[in-house]
């Protein structure tokens, strides 16, 4: 991997991990995601852009997302693969996946993403940490069909200075290191996580399957009480009983009704 890398950033492991791959670093960007769009026709996949000082990243629904100048990671991944449109949709839920053991490793726990309740995903992909939010996920298409993967992790903000109530960092729950340090630790295990999926889901069979697994394992949303507010506007309650073969989160309402949901921002209703 080449690596045109800043100051700011230290050179990562994760140049090791995707050949002919390019790993960017600016000392301070707009948005990783709208760079990595751009320069998306030129590089090969698992390219990636990484800075420690992005100004204005977004977020799912297009909501903005506030990152402290040297206290937090926003990296893009670039994903060209041949994936039908299925596997594709499952790309965020996989991204969210990926950065859940990523931030569970960097907590410097070992144990199994699938017994370990502090570390989860809400579905889609927003990772939490003890139900609050430590990291977020934007998957963009490119002019050129591959798709970006953006991720923002809270690293070193100290509690009385993180962006929401319902927010936390790695170093309030715990982690020990530099933002640099955390940084680097994160992006590897995340950028190596994400391409080993990728193959998987591009090998089908049951190399994919298992992936789906995982997915559902580290989906801290099933089994809870949900409001999902829907694209429309209006919103509903429901059980959360699962993921499905396309990725949506499966719901069973007061009335017994099954049904999946595509696209919606999900509430865990803790005492519903």
């Amino acid at each position: 991997m080449s690596t045109p890398a800043s100051p700011s950033f230290p050179q990562s492991r994760a140049a090791t991990t995707a050949v002919g791959a390019v790993f960017t670093a600016p000392t301070t960007t707009g948005s990783t995601n709208a760079d990595l769009l751009g320069l998306a026709p030129e590089q090969p996949h698992g390219s990636v852009l990484v800075t420690l000082d992005q100004t204005a990243g977004r977020g799912r629904l297009d909501r903005s997302w506030s990152a402290p100048a040297g206290e937090t990671l926003a990296v893009s991944l670039l994903v060209r693969a041949d994936l039908d449109e299925r596997d594709r949709g499952w790309l965020p839920l996989v991204a969210g996946a990926a950065m859940r053991d990523a931030i569970h490793r960097a907590l410097g726990d070992e144990g199994s993403a699938e017994t370990d309740g502090a570390v989860l995903v809400k579905w889609p992909n927003d990772v939490q940490i003890d139900g609050r939010k430590v990291c977020g996920i934007l998957c963009q298409v490119a002019s050129d069909g591959s798709v970006v993967v953006g991720a923002g992790v809270n690293l070193t903000i100290p509690a009385d200075r993180l962006p929401t109530p319902t927010s936390t960092s790695l170093a309030v729950a715990g982690a020990h290191g530099s933002a640099a340090e955390l940084a680097d630790a994160v992006l590897v295990a995340f950028h190596g996580a994400v391409l080993e999926a990728v193959a998987a889901l591009v090998a089908g069979g049951a190399a994919a399957e298992t992936v789906r697994s995982h997915v559902r394992s580290a989906c801290g949303t099933i089994g809870q009480r949900v409001r999902i507010e829907l694209p429309d506007g209006t919103h509903l309650e429901a059980e959360a009983t699962g993921i499905d073969d396309d990725g949506r989160i499966t719901i069973r309402d007061r009335a017994g009704v099954s049904r999946g949901v595509a696209v919606g921002d999900v509430t865990h209703l803790r005492y519903a």
